[in-house]
């Protein structure tokens, strides 16, 4: 792109003015004179931009304005060196003289001094320098003979006053930034270097904004000293999406793109960019991040390309895709359901369009059990986000409420709760951080014997395991939960903050009538520190308190329970208690120390609150369960490609002893 940097009009020679930009042989009655070059379109050297991911858009042109050089070229020997009498500095006919200090710096810039000898060489290279001086817009010299020796006149047409500097094409540029920049020049003769020190300013600027296609295309000046600056600050034209291959290819050995199963617009509606904004390169890394998220691509990068319109670009999302559906089957034996076989299957990406359908079966001798799920996380194209999430299932697991007195099998004593249901929820973000749910669940739980044969009205103690007193009750609970999120990495916080909060209104129907009202909350903080010095990694403060309590009729089975894993560490699962209500603190001080693997001093406590006994039955206190307690110890976290994963050790209160594995942190 050749762009016009002709700021100012120079006046026509006057008729004893030679034109020729050197100077020729010198004649014995006159020298002729030499002259700057008039200012031409130039091709300037591109612009450096960020690098960008893939196939970036070539960086166009920015205007720079090229000034002569003042180093003065090597003398031939063939050149005529005259003795130079008198140096003047005039400006053209009707044209006002000299600024003093202007007419200065002419002085200081040229060799050619009164005493001196000068040579057509050195008389072209103080033309350059002056004009190099970025105040002129013409610069001629002219010599003529005197009786003392060669009298040198330079003229000179300086620039005129900076009345003002404006933008065009400009959508995203805040006010007063041009002010700031170029509000000393104005007032002052226009000078061609700070005016291009200037566009550079602005163009970092743009950089530093993440504008990084944005530049400067052309400057438009008048004799009046206003100067329009026009940008091209790199319109978003189209938004496209190109699959990768094995190859890191868009297109195949027979030169046909290659095609994906995920659907085009999956992936443009995570995007904030938009047609005919402006492109940023920090909030386009932030939706990169967003599509990677869905965990439907293996690779993904953007690639730019030149609009129809020069000053506008192309981007295209180029996504390598990876397997997201899984099969696996397996079988076991169980003293408690015998021998059983297990089927899983897992699909991330149903017909394309990220949507999710898992199905766990178990057959066992004496069971069924089953959890088929179905989620779409951006319901129909709703503009509000909404997603969906639906599930059928029967489960069945031992119940740490009601395990077994120290001395008695538990596998052989405890109760099995057995939960058959269904539910859906709904769930929107309210804000960058805020999301809200709503859902509705059904279940017919059911109390059996240890074996899965029978329904148990009672524990071994004799405690009651259900509200209906049958072994039975059915519940239907209508779910509210709120979040919000103001942690800088969901997976590896080092600071901020995350609270939740859920609610579940039972509504009494079928057997036990069920009325009652759940409340949990919950909320954690994350403070960076550099206690010890590693290599590398974050080292980080991390606390949690959450608390909950159960309104009205209270299942003993939906107590809560306290101890083990996700509860207080150093404790097997509920060995601290089961209430009406609870509150757990926990700290942990997280730690890198190579590569993958970081480290974790932790601290918990838990208590029940008193609310052991409101629990029907009341099975901690039957069971001699203290209540409380506390845990600390050593972890080891490992970040695999299905997270983190958590091995803890942990010492309870008590004085026992526990391991415990996980995946992802306890908070």
């Amino acid at each position: 792109m050749r762009i016009n940097l002709l700021l100012f009009t120079a006046i026509a020679a006057s008729s004893t003015l030679l034109t020729s930009p050197l100077l020729a042989q010198a004649a014995p009655a006159r020298q002729e004179i030499a002259q700057a070059p008039t200012p031409q379109p130039i091709t300037p050297p591109a612009s450096e931009k960020p690098a960008e991911p893939s196939t970036p858009i070539p960086p166009s042109t920015s205007p720079t304005f090229t000034l002569p050089s003042t180093t003065p070229a090597p003398a031939t020997t063939a050149e005529t060196q005259v003795l130079v009498g008198e140096v003047a500095i005039k400006t053209p006919e009707g044209q006002p003289p000299l600024p003093p200090e202007l007419e200065q710096r002419i002085y200081d810039a040229i060799s050619t001094k009164p005493g001196r000898t000068v040579t057509r060489t050195q008389l072209q290279s103080d033309i350059n320098a002056v004009f190099a001086t970025g105040f002129f817009s013409n610069v001629q010299a002219e010599p003529e003979d005197t009786d003392i020796g060669v009298r040198v006149t330079f003229f000179v047409l300086p620039n005129p006053v900076l009345k003002s500097v404006n933008t065009e094409g400009t959508k995203v540029l805040e006010a007063g930034v041009v002010d700031r920049i170029f509000g000393s020049q104005i007032g002052k003769i226009t000078n061609l270097k700070d005016v291009q020190a200037g566009v550079k300013e602005l163009e970092k600027y743009y950089q530093d904004k993440g504008y990084v296609l944005a530049q400067i295309v052309d400057i438009k000046a008048t004799p009046e000293g206003n100067i329009n600056l026009v940008v091209s600050e790199g319109v978003i034209e189209d938004i496209k999406v190109a699959f990768i291959n094995e190859d890191g290819k868009t297109v195949d050995k027979e030169g046909k793109p290659v095609t994906g199963t995920t659907r085009d617009f999956i992936i443009t509606r995570e995007l904030t960019i938009k047609e005919g904004e402006i492109f940023n390169k920090n909030t386009v890394q932030g939706d990169l991040q967003k599509v990677f998220a869905l965990g439907l691509f293996e690779d993904l990068n953007i690639g730019l390309a030149p609009g129809t319109d020069p000053r506008k670009v192309i981007v295209t999302v180029n996504v390598k895709e990876r397997n997201t559906g899984s099969i696996a089957a397996g079988a076991g034996l169980s003293s408690s359901t015998g021998l059983f076989g297990t089927v899983s299957f897992q699909q991330q990406n149903l017909g394309g369009n990220n949507q999710k359908l898992g199905l766990d079966i178990q057959v066992g001798e004496r069971e069924l059990l089953f959890d088929l799920n179905f989620t779409d996380p951006w319901l129909a194209g709703d503009p509000n986000r909404t997603s969906f999430t639906a599930n059928i299932f029967n489960r069945s697991l031992f119940s740490y409420i009601f395990d077994s007195p120290i001395g008695i099998t538990a596998n052989n004593n405890s109760p099995r709760i057995n939960r058959l249901g269904t539910g859906f929820s709904f769930s929107r973000p309210l804000g960058a951080a805020t999301t809200a749910s709503l859902g509705l669940r059904y279940e017919r739980v059911s109390i059996t014997d240890s074996s899965n044969n029978a329904i148990s009205a009672t524990d071994s103690l004799g405690n009651p395991l259900s509200a209906s007193g049958t072994g039975q009750d059915d519940l239907l609970l209508l779910q509210f939960a709120y979040a919000t999120d103001q942690r800088d990495n969901p997976i590896k916080p080092s600071s901020g903050s995350v609270f939740r909060i859920a609610t579940e209104q039972s509504i009494p129907v079928g057997l036990g009538s069920v009325f009652l009202n759940r409340v949990r909350a919950s909320y954690s903080h994350f403070f960076p520190v550099k206690f010890l010095n590693f290599s590398e990694g974050n080292q980080t403060l991390a606390f949690n308190i959450q608390a909950g309590t159960v309104i009205g009729t209270l299942p003993p089975y939906e107590a809560f329970q306290l101890g083990g894993s996700n509860s207080v560490r150093g404790w097997d699962e509920g060995k601290i208690g089961s209430g009406r209500s609870f509150g757990i603190f926990s700290a942990e001080y997280r730690f890198p120390v190579f590569n993958i693997v970081g480290g974790v001093l932790f601290f918990d406590y838990g208590t029940d609150l008193g609310s052991a006994s409101s629990v029907p039955g009341n099975p901690a206190g039957a069971r001699n369960k203290p209540g409380n307690g506390a845990g600390y110890g050593i972890g080891v976290r490992v970040q695999s490609p299905l997270g983190s994963i958590r091995v803890d050790y942990g010492i309870g209160s008590n004085g026992g002893t526990q391991f415990s594995f996980g995946l992802g942190e306890k908070f």
